[in-house]
């Protein structure tokens, strides 16, 4: 599936400076399209992993990831700078599972671990690298973000007993796939939707949109050049845009983000 498509304005040059840093970052002002909305979306999954630890108290997007191993599964742009965001907040180890080869080459290309789900079970392969105790092994949070049901059966699946799936997908077609008699049941898990319509109880006069946008910045102060290389497939001129979608839709193109241009 592409990611939606961004809409920008490219002036020559821009500087963002990120609310309440003593830093200004000067950015490519075509990734503008992600303080905008795809990186709350992604830094309010980890607020919510943040959540889950630590209620109303969370004080960094690093309280719910520094120090634990995640793994992300889907690597569309939301998947990505999600797991971009764990690395950068002190991830112990970070993973990204997608079953789209290209997709994969991308998060490499990023830096990130990736697996493929067709090459071997991947509840296997990371619980036996990642054991805790006898009885405990696996994922301590699974950033859900593919909008199918078997992906968000595969990231109960990856986790640590009591572990919690971070879930930022849409079922379009409802969740017949999901199945919550096994690891679900016997391992006490939890699943929290993370939209960026809210962000957990409590934390909104701390948290809000302008903040998760600041975040977003800081990211792309550290990662924005890789971003821009790899996940900005294509830059089309706005007069295009008709085509553009059509060939989506018709899946006669296939980009990871594309841009239109005016």
């Amino acid at each position: 599936m592409t990611e939606p498509t961004q809409r920008t304005r490219v002036p020559s040059t821009a500087i963002r400076c990120a609310t309440g840093s003593s830093r200004c970052h000067p950015l490519d002002p075509l990734l503008g399209i992600y303080v905008a909305h795809m990186g709350p979306i992604c830094a309010n999954g980890l607020l919510h992993a943040a959540a889950d630890l630590h209620g109303t108290a969370v004080r960094s997007l690093a309280d719910g990831v520094a120090g634990r191993r995640v793994v992300v599964t889907g690597a569309g742009v939301v998947g990505l700078l999600t797991a971009l965001f764990a690395r950068r907040h002190g991830a112990a180890s970070v993973v990204v599972i997608d079953p789209t080869p290209a997709r994969r080459e991308v998060a490499v290309s990023l830096g990130l671990e990736a697996l493929d789900p067709a090459a071997g079970d991947p509840a296997v392969t990371l619980k036996t690298a990642w054991r805790h105790t006898a009885d405990d092994r696996g994922a301590d949070v699974v950033f859900q973000c593919r909008g199918q049901a078997a992906s968000l059966h595969l990231a109960l699946r990856l986790l640590r007993p009591q572990g919690t799936v971070i879930d930022l997908a849409f079922y379009q077609g409802g969740a017949d796939e999901l199945r919550l008699g096994a690891e679900f049941h016997h391992n006490g898990l939890s699943v929290r939707c993370a939209q960026i319509g809210r962000v957990p109880r409590g934390l909104a006069p701390f948290w809000d949109r302008e903040r998760l946008s600041a975040e977003t910045i800081e990211l792309l102060s550290d990662y924005g050049p890789a971003v821009r290389e790899h996940l900005v497939t294509a830059v089309v001129p706005f007069d295009e845009g008709p085509g553009l979608l059509l060939d989506l839709a018709t899946r006669k193109r296939q980009e990871l983000q594309a841009v239109l241009q005016f």
